[in-house]
């Protein structure tokens, strides 16, 4: 076994021996401390002994060793003492593949704020280190320790239990979480890189652990791993050699990856046919609208603000609005898209993508003055190195004709 191949295995298991491990002993921050040392254990004795008959049973024993000894290490009082000498490790017990949906819904808990859903999320099923989550939210390493054993503290604070598999709205939570994951991995909000593959990865593999497990919301999870895929897609086409931003009316559509558009394109075929229609549907079957064009001139724009319009009624957030316009710009004219950004302007008017959005349009009338200021704002405004250095490029464009 290859260390990249060892590194998979240890992050597919991690979530479900941590849930093991919280089910059986109810202590989640010093279980995922326990786990953690598991791995590493793991890590060093495996190439060198070979990997276990069952390496989830392997790292649950072990994992639950290292839980009654830092429980026993810090008992209080002969009351404490008595109940951890009840405690012993299990026999080789398996851990069980559900029971990582009710960790992510543990993780995602609504006394969390969304950044702190996604950093405990990340750690604790994604299997990142501190270290990797620190790194792709640019904060130091010492920040985001502090902000998961708050998430941690907080946890147990509300008296939040690992038992029932979460309803409906927890789980519209942890895919809120897991599509704010993706987001952030494929437009990285700052710093100089684009994209994080690792993060787009980890929210696809996520995401598709949750397709056996999610009956009463399965099209909608359907549908949110068909939209990661169809995006992810497009990753080969959307930066230059230079690292340059592509966007994807000129992305060179050939460098698209034909085996994870197909995957996604079955999803949401079976889950349009199969399910009630939701927002992470719709924003898949626009992605796949694009994914059949084989030019950008190809794509069928009146479909895709058909889309939208049904999007808006579903699910309206300023940022359907923005994506809409420029549909409608495409369809009926730049005028047009133009109409539909004015109700949401104020409350976009510190975002960069409204005025990256606008900047665009006003280009299409004609107005360059007005373009140009347009991309200047957005420049400003943006955090990404990429965007920024792509949007100023679109302004340079313009003062050079």
């Amino acid at each position: 076994m290859t260390t990249r191949e060892l590194e998979d295995l240890l992050r597919r298991l991690a979530p479900r021996v941590l849930a093991a491990l919280v089910r059986r002993y109810d202590h989640f921050e010093t279980a995922e401390d326990a786990v953690q040392e598991a791995l590493l254990t793991a890590a060093t004795r495996w190439p060198a002994e070979g990997l276990p008959d069952r390496p989830d049973a392997w790292l649950i024993r072990v994992a639950s060793r290292n839980l009654i000894d830092q429980l026993r290490s810090e008992q209080a009082g002969r009351r404490r003492e008595q109940a951890v000498a009840a405690l012993s490790p299990p026999a080789d017990e398996p851990a069980h593949e559900d029971d990582t949906l009710t960790l992510l819904a543990l993780c995602c808990h609504p006394s969390l704020t969304p950044p702190s859903q996604i950093a405990l999320t990340l750690r604790a099923v994604g299997g990142l280190t501190t270290e990797e989550i620190a790194h792709a939210f640019l904060v130091p390493e010492a920040t985001m320790a502090q902000r998961i054993s708050r998430a941690k503290q907080r946890i147990r604070a509300t008296g939040a239990r690992f038992d029932t598999p979460p309803d409906a709205d927890r789980l519209r939570a942890v895919l809120h979480v897991l599509y704010l994951v993706f987001n952030e991995g494929y437009t990285t909000t700052s710093g100089p890189d684009l994209v994080r593959a690792d993060l787009t990865r980890e929210a696809i593999r996520l995401t598709r652990s949750l397709l056996p497990q999610c009956d009463e919301l399965a099209g909608e999870v359907t549908g949110l791993l068909a939209l990661m895929l169809f995006t992810e897609a497009r990753r080969p086409a959307r930066t230059r050699a230079d690292g340059t931003l592509v966007p994807l009316a000129e992305q060179d559509r050939t460098r698209w990856r034909r085996e994870p558009i197909a995957e996604a394109t079955a999803l949401i075929t079976r889950a349009l046919a199969d399910h009630p229609v939701g927002p992470y549907q719709l924003q898949a079957a626009i992605a796949a609208v694009h994914a059949e064009a084989e030019r950008a001139g190809d794509t069928d724009w009146p479909q895709v603000v058909a889309l939208y319009q049904l999007l808006e009624r579903l699910d309206p957030n300023p940022m359907v609005t923005l994506n809409h316009a420029v549909a409608v710009a495409m369809a009926q004219g730049p005028e047009a898209g133009l109409a539909l950004l004015a109700p949401v302007a104020d409350r976009l008017a510190r975002h960069h993508r409204l005025h990256a959005v606008r900047a665009h349009l006003l280009e299409l009338t004609g107005d360059r003055a007005a373009a140009l200021a347009g991309y200047r704002t957005a420049a400003r405004l943006t955090t990404s190195l990429p965007e920024q250095h792509y949007l100023n490029a679109r302004a340079d464009r313009l003062t050079d004709r």
